[in-house]
């Protein structure tokens, strides 16, 4: 028994089970249906507008429908002025809208960083435009335009204009009207992401600014501007991207009168549309749009070295 014992084998260590695959490509599976809706309501428009950018498509006359190459574009750049006409009152709209915003939104930002009394109601009453939608901020500011009921009334009242006047309907006060109505709106966006990345902001800097003698501006100017570089940065590309392709503000508060004046380019890529149905023109100039804007933010992120360090 205990020479069998000795001579007896070890026993077999146990076999290691192969790891599943399945683990691992479970949480692919579980978002695979997600992203490919997305992939689908994203995709397929991006490559449609793609494909009838080079077709001549108007439902209303079929009989011209077909394939036309680059004569669309061809069109916007040589024969057609609305284009740059648009074109450029975009690029006026972004600087002014963006540049505003950016500066109201940060000094309110600094404001309801500060204690004092009714920090929480004031931080909710600035924050409260950025809930209300296009269309309905436009609809208030129209009644506030109305030159029977709204503001002009009132200052005729005071002496201030004449009565009857509507500033929507002035090709010299359409555009500060539209303005002031978008920045009512726009302001708060700036002013939320600016306050989310002051709260990180350690305040043992500040103290160690003001041990070595340092006042407000150089503790704005070294300290909180520094901090706040990427988030300036983002906020405003998001908004520039926003505010490029705005038409619910702009569609019904001017239509883009008086006389097209307020008539951006999305705007008029709506109008050739919808209203003209001529699509392949209009997804023409949706391309050039998107070309100007990846452009145009590749170049931003580049020269302002988003997510770097400053040397």
């Amino acid at each position: 028994m205990a020479q069998a014992a000795a001579v007896a084998k070890p026993p077999a260590p146990p076999r290691r089970r192969r790891a599943s695959a399945t683990p691992r490509r479970l949480p692919y599976l579980l978002i695979a249906p997600a992203a490919l809706l997305m992939l689908g309501f994203i995709a397929y428009p991006v490559v449609s507008v793609f494909y009838y950018s080079l077709q001549e498509y108007n439902p209303t006359k079929p009989w011209r429908n077909g394939f036309t190459g680059l004569d669309n574009f061809v069109h916007a750049f040589t024969e057609d002025p609305l284009f740059w006409d648009t074109l450029v009152f975009s690029a006026k709209w972004v600087v002014v809208e963006v540049g505003l915003q950016l500066l109201f939104g940060l000094a309110l930002a600094l404001i309801v960083n500060q204690t004092f009394a009714g920090r929480a109601l004031g931080r909710a009453l600035v924050f409260s435009p950025w809930a209300v939608s296009g269309v309905l901020t436009s609809a208030i500011w129209v009644l506030l335009y109305n030159s029977q009921t709204g503001i002009t009334r009132y200052l005729a009242d005071v002496g201030i204009g004449s009565y009857g006047t509507s500033w929507l309907s002035d090709t010299s006060t359409v555009f500060p009207a539209a303005i002031v109505a978008d920045l009512w709106r726009g302001v708060p966006f700036f002013a939320i992401l600016i306050l989310a990345d002051l709260q990180s902001v350690s305040k043992d800097l500040y103290e160690a600014a003001e041990v070595d003698g340092a006042g407000r501006i150089k503790q704005f100017w070294h300290i909180t501007l520094p901090h706040l570089k990427d988030a300036i940065v983002l906020s405003t590309l998001l908004r520039a991207v926003w505010e490029f392709n705005n038409v619910d503000l702009l569609y019904t508060l001017t239509g883009g009168g008086p006389a097209g004046v307020t008539t951006t380019l999305p705007l008029y890529i709506a109008n050739t549309s919808v209203d003209a149905h001529n699509f392949g023109y209009a997804s023409a100039l949706t391309t050039v749009a998107f070309v100007i804007l990846l452009f145009c933010s590749i170049v931003y992120l580049r020269l302002s070295k988003f997510g770097g360090e400053d040397k």
